[in-house]
């Protein structure tokens, strides 16, 4: 179930909400989880019942290993659980992620022809797998208290960051589901929500969907490109993952908090990095977090010397460049960012005396390009396009660029203001200059709701936004980390 969509708004949600609040407003505590799983449950198994298998499979797996670890004295015992829960883990998300990578591979070395199996990509596989890993592991570090199987059942399926994260973690999430206090609808933290809500599915339908039919025009048509249309389609990319990861994020905090959840924080502005590796404190941050205790310091961090530390960080974004896809484009985005990382560490005094806007626009032009492998089918078509960017041949805009951005109620404002007419790249131009703009020159959402005070003017925008959103949701997209 996607969260732009009539369903989840107009059905799914309301009825969440009013269910989860109204058994515990009876003090039907335990009904309330119930309640809440079984609606996670039915959220996450839509489109696909043959997912619930799978996750459900998962859980009890991954919840009798927790208890297992808990009963083992022995440090032997403790290393071998360990190493079966990471083995099952790591391998249902092997299968169903890279199975059939590993045979294309394969065939590719040894010339065969085996064949490749249909298998279906469970969505959000590695999120919730990741969060498990991250549960069993403490676990196994003794950092886990004792949780009953209802409360690690609805840890792992909350629905708001079940498919696209943001990751988090038991400590976050399962002492908050057992607080008695949040079991209260509270009209602050509901209104908070539905703003931050609101917000994320602008961000998603309004802008990251508009852009994105800019996108999905230039890498299928990349013949058709010069270096003009180039530049526009690598930045258009850049603003819509942004936007798009950024937007559902924003939805998922929005959500925790009508039910007086908190989630983390997993972007904050991060186009403003003047640094790849502030980019990375910035992006995804509950998944750089996750490497970074789960595999940057057990591989010894940066407390083994300087080659050792390089080491650790190539590692781990090859491992994050896999994590993406089952793809050789994510593997090298991954060894980009990498080298990027190991030689802003190697040379950062050097980097410092570079002027603050310099180092900013460093920063952002290798992130447009370096996109352009995260977002090209093969390493192949990410050549032919960065190669149509260095031909230098530039023209202008091609008219199925601009007619991407042409939507109806731009074709409404045309009818009434006849000099939009005279310049056919007006709505491109306004468009991207209304994106760039909130990427530079507006607070985040998420420092936004730092100090939310509910008003008529935001009553408005909330109001706004959602009826023009649900009016735009024919044309439903899912969002770009659910394949991830």
């Amino acid at each position: 179930m996607f969260f732009n969509s009539y369903i989840f708004v107009l059905v799914f949600l309301p009825l969440c909400i009013l269910g989860y609040f109204g058994c515990n407003h009876f003090g039907r505590r335990t009904l309330g989880k119930v309640f809440l799983l079984g609606m996670s449950l039915w959220f996450y198994g839509y489109f696909h019942v043959e997912y619930l298998v799978l996750i459900m499979a998962s859980i009890l797996c991954n919840y009798l290993f927790y208890v297992l670890l808990g009963r083992a004295l022995s440090m032997t015992r403790r290393k071998w659980l360990l190493a079966g829960a990471l083995g099952l883990n790591v391998g249902i998300l092997f299968y169903f992620k890279y199975f059939n990578f590993f045979l294309e591979n394969l065939n590719g070395i040894l010339g065969r022809n085996i064949a490749l199996r249909s298998i279906l990509l469970p969505l959000g596989i590695s999120f919730f797998t990741f969060q498990q890993i991250s549960f069993v592991i403490d676990a196994y570090k003794g950092e886990v208290p004792a949780y009953c199987f209802l409360d690690y059942a609805c840890f792992v399926t909350y629905f708001p960051q079940l498919i696209a994260g943001p990751i988090v973690t038991h400590d976050e999430l399962i002492p908050q589901l057992m607080d008695e206090e949040r079991k209260r609808f509270r009209w602050d933290h509901f209104v908070r929500g539905m703003y931050l809500f609101a917000m994320g599915l602008g961000k998603k339908v309004l802008i990251a969907d508009t852009f994105g039919n800019g996108v999905n025009w230039g890498f299928a048509n990349m013949g058709e490109l010069d270096s003009t249309n180039g530049l526009l389609v690598m930045l258009f990319y850049t603003i819509q993952i942004y936007f798009d990861f950024s937007g559902y994020c924003d939805m998922a905090v929005g959500l925790g908090q009508m039910m007086n959840l908190k989630l983390p924080l997993n972007f904050d502005s991060p186009y403003r990095a003047v640094t790849i590796t502030e980019f990375w404190d910035r992006w995804h941050m509950t998944l750089t977090r996750f490497f970074t205790k789960y595999v940057y310091i057990p591989l010894g961090g940066s407390r083994r010397g300087t080659f050792r530390t390089c080491r650790n960080v190539m590692v781990v974004f090859l491992v994050s460049g896999l994590w993406h896809g089952a793809n050789w484009t994510f593997v090298l985005w991954g060894a980009c960012h990498g080298v990027c990382s190991v030689l802003t560490r190697l040379c950062k005094g050097c980097l410092e005396r570079i002027p603050k806007g310099l180092r900013w626009l460093g920063t952002f032009l290798f992130l447009n390009v370096t996109w352009v492998l995260f977002r090209a089918d093969t390493i192949g078509d990410a050549g032919v396009f960065l190669g149509k960017l260095l031909a230098c041949e530039f023209g202008r805009v091609n008219e199925s660029l601009t007619a991407a951005f042409y939507l109806p109620e731009c074709q409404l404002l045309d009818s009434l203001v006849p000099f939009t007419r005279a310049c056919p790249e007006f709505f491109l131009l306004v468009f991207t200059a209304a994106a760039l703009f909130l990427l530079f020159g507006v607070k985040n959402a998420y420092v936004w709701m730092e100090g939310f005070r509910p008003t008529v003017g935001r009553l408005l925008v909330t109001v706004v936004l959602l009826v023009w959103c649900i009016c735009s949701f024919s044309g439903i997209s899912t969002f770009l980390y659910f394949n991830f």
